[in-house]
């Protein structure tokens, strides 16, 4: 079986790109340490669940910016990043406004406000 190359084409990769770059993001604004193994966890939990959907719902995620985040909180959450540096970014998220990170990132940030 040959290897299969990620087009640019391919939502599964697309998304996975799209979601560390995410992660990458949020991390460093908050100017933490992103918990790798966990990261990696989140991008394989996103990885599986897209690869799950039926391939026009795959397709229309990347259309659809709001049906997007909800998976990639799905995915944060379910990995226990949302457990990891808790206390700190609990903290950070009290002061929302202090943060230098777009609203999307709410769907990251309101997990540690529960």
């Amino acid at each position: 079986m040959p290897n299969a190359v990620p087009t640019q084409s391919d939502p599964i990769q697309i998304l996975k790109d799209e979601f560390r770059r995410h992660l990458e993001t949020f991390y460093a604004r908050l100017q933490l340490a992103p918990p790798y193994d966990s990261v990696e966890k989140a991008v394989r939990t996103l990885t599986s669940a897209v690869y799950a959907l039926p391939k026009e719902r795959q397709s229309t995620l990347l259309a659809d910016p709001v049906a997007r985040w909800e998976q990639f909180r799905v995915a944060f959450e379910a990995s226990g990043l949302a457990r990891k540096h808790r206390g700190i970014i609990a903290g950070l998220a009290r002061n929302r406004s202090s943060l230098d990170l777009p609203a999307e990132y709410d769907h990251f940030l309101n997990l540690f406000r529960t």
